[in-house]
């Protein structure tokens, strides 16, 4: 089974690194593109073409049922339509047909284990349908990324909370979960009719959930640990810290439509928090997806602070209106993402040479 799993997380990769130079035109270097809608096509590969593949290759995994990884393909294939240009509304088409397959299966899940985690991450997996159906229906592309940020946002915080079971967690602190997932959806739902005031609102919960997974998550446990467990701990802390970056800088500036706020925004939470969160889970994501151990090395930490580093001179430049640090920033942003796929890869090989 894990061999077959090989297309469906290259399919990924290949959306991912289609992504990295789509995101590299968009910020501004002078380099060549191989089809002409490729910068445009930069937001729907990253979210759909690699996060959503792989998180539907990450569900499919965990049902272990062969029908399960249906989604994985189809926006796997949707990416790859995309990246090569053969047809825009077919890529698009294709994503919102996986999209809606991911939420089928947490209709499963949630039939097999009605918790409020599966609720939380299946409101994930629904807001990346609407946001797809949005896309492809011909709404403007930050009209649809708060949606795409409350698929990522909520399917990470409904896996936290699913992990936190070991801490046995009272009634009031899973409450407080439950609010500060309550107003961050409703912001995401008032922006369909009030964008910047949606945004704001959304800015709050983004904080709140900030707060809590700072002050309750297992990983603040795990940072006197040692090795990968004190490892995965300092990625997702300081994934947090990024969202609640992301939630202030909503918060403050509302809803911009395009430019350097617009960017901060988005870049603190899809790469401070949300690449925070797979740098911090690759150890246990990979070994799962390709049925092998990935032994844990202390370099894991060189694409972890890389990524904090070059973040903070991509926002910099954006609030400081400082265009160079912006593209400069942008352009280690991709590096580092490269350098996390070498260690990743060289982890993997070291294994099989022991």
């Amino acid at each position: 089974m894990s061999k077959t799993r090989l297309p469906f997380l290259f399919l990924a990769i290949l959306a991912l690194l289609a992504a990295l130079w789509a995101g590299l035109l968009r910020i501004g270097w002078q380099w060549p593109s191989w089809q002409p809608t490729l910068p445009a096509a930069h937001g729907p590969l990253m979210i759909s073409g690699f996060l959503g593949t792989l998180i539907a290759l990450e569900r499919a995994v965990a049902l272990n049922k062969r029908w399960a990884y249906v989604p994985a393909l189809v926006s796997g294939v949707g990416g790859l339509v995309l990246l090569t240009g053969l047809s825009w509304s077919w890529g698009n088409r294709l994503l919102t047909v996986g999209s809606l397959g991911l939420l089928i299966l947490f209709g499963f899940m949630i039939r097999q284990h009605l918790t409020i985690y599966t609720l939380v991450m299946a409101a994930g997996a629904l807001s990346w349908f609407i946001g797809n159906a949005l896309q492809w229906s011909g709404w403007p592309i930050y009209r649809v990324t708060l949606w795409w940020l409350a698929f990522l946002i909520l399917t990470i915080a409904g896996e936290r909370l699913e992990l936190d079971r070991v801490l046995r967690l009272s009634r009031r602190v899973q409450g407080l979960f439950v609010g500060a997932t309550a107003v961050f959806s409703s912001g995401v739902l008032l922006s369909l009719h009030a964008y910047g005031l949606g945004m704001r609102v959304s800015g709050v919960g983004m904080i709140l959930l900030a707060a809590w997974l700072l002050t309750y998550d297992i990983a603040r446990r795990n940072l006197r640990q040692i090795g990968l467990t004190r490892f995965i701990a300092v990625a997702l802390f300081s994934g947090y810290v990024w969202l609640g970056m992301g939630g202030w800088l909503a918060l403050w500036y509302g809803g911009v439509a395009a430019g350097p706020i617009y960017d901060a925004i988005l870049h603190a939470i899809f790469l401070g928090f949300v690449f925070a969160m797979i740098f911090g889970h690759a150890p246990i994501i990979f070994p799962a997806i390709l049925n092998r151990p990935m032994p844990y090395s202390p370099r894991f930490y060189s694409h972890l602070l890389a990524l904090h580093l070059s973040l903070m001179l991509r926002v910099g430049g954006d609030l400081l209106a400082w265009p160079a640090g912006r593209q400069w920033g942008g352009l280690l942003n991709a590096l580092t993402l490269l350098l996390f796929l070498g260690n990743t890869i060289l982890a993997l090989r070291q294994n099989d040479e022991r």
